[in-house]
C-alpha cells in the first residue's frame, strides 16, 4: 500500500492566512471552522490541532490584522516628522482598511480585558497614532484626545466609503486629504 502522502503544511500561519483572505472577502464574520476547513479543503475536526475553537481563530486573526497593521504603520512613520508623518500615518491606516477590510473590521474589536497580548496590540496602535501627532506637542489628556479624534475621523471615512456612502463623482482622496489637514490645522489652532 502506497504511504498516505502528508497535509501539505498545515500549521497555524497557513491556518491565518487562509482565514485572513476569507475576511477580506466575505467579511468577518464569516470566518467560521466550517468556512475555513472548506476553503483549506480539509475536515472541521482537524483545524482543532491547531486552535481551540472559533473564539481563539477570530482571537488569534485580530491579533495577526493588527500586527499587519502596526507593521505598516511603523514603515509609514519612518524618517517622517510633523504634518508628514501624520498624512504618511492617516494614508496608511487607510489603505490597510481599503486593502483589507476583514482584517481592518478584526481590529476595531475591543479586547477581553484580561487578553493582555491583544491590548498590547491595540495599545501599539495608539502609541503610533500618538508618535504621528508628536509635532502637534500635545501633552498628557490632550494627546490622547487628538488620538481619539483621529481614529473616529478615520473610522468614519472608512466605513462610509466601504457601504459606497461618498456616492458624488468626486475624488474620496482629496477629501481625504481635506481632511486629515483640516484636522491638523485644528489642531495646531488649539495648540497656540
Amino acid at each position: 500500500a502506497k504511504p498516505m502522502s502528508p497535509r501539505i503544511g498545515l500549521d497555524q500561519a497557513a491556518l491565518l492566512g487562509a482565514a485572513a483572505e476569507l475576511a477580506d472577502a466575505h467579511g468577518f464574520e464569516a470566518v467560521t471552522l466550517a468556512s475555513l476547513a472548506q476553503k483549506l479543503n480539509v475536515r472541521s475536526p482537524s483545524l482543532y490541532n491547531h486552535v481551540a475553537g472559533l473564539p481563539e481563530l477570530r482571537r488569534l486573526l485580530a491579533l495577526n490584522a493588527l500586527e499587519r497593521l502596526n507593521g505598516r504603520l511603523v514603515l509609514a512613520l519612518d524618517g517622517k516628522q510633523g504634518d508628514e508623518a501624520m498624512r504618511s500615518f492617516c494614508a496608511a491606516y487607510l489603505q490597510f482598511a481599503r486593502t483589507h477590510p476583514g482584517l481592518y473590521e478584526a481590529v476595531q474589536r475591543a479586547p477581553e480585558p484580561e487578553d493582555e497580548q491583544l491590548q498590547q496590540a491595540g495599545g501599539t496602535v495608539v502609541r503610533l497614532a500618538l508618535d504621528a501627532l508628536s509635532g502637534f506637542e500635545l501633552q498628557g489628556d490632550a494627546a490622547i484626545h487628538a488620538v481619539r479624534g483621529i481614529r473616529s475621523l478615520l473610522h468614519g471615512f472608512v466605513s462610509l466609503e466601504r457601504v459606497g456612502g461618498f456616492g458624488m463623482p468626486l475624488d474620496t482622496d482629496a477629501t481625504f486629504r481635506m481632511l486629515v489637514d483640516t484636522y491638523m490645522e485644528g489642531l495646531r489652532q488649539r495648540a497656540k
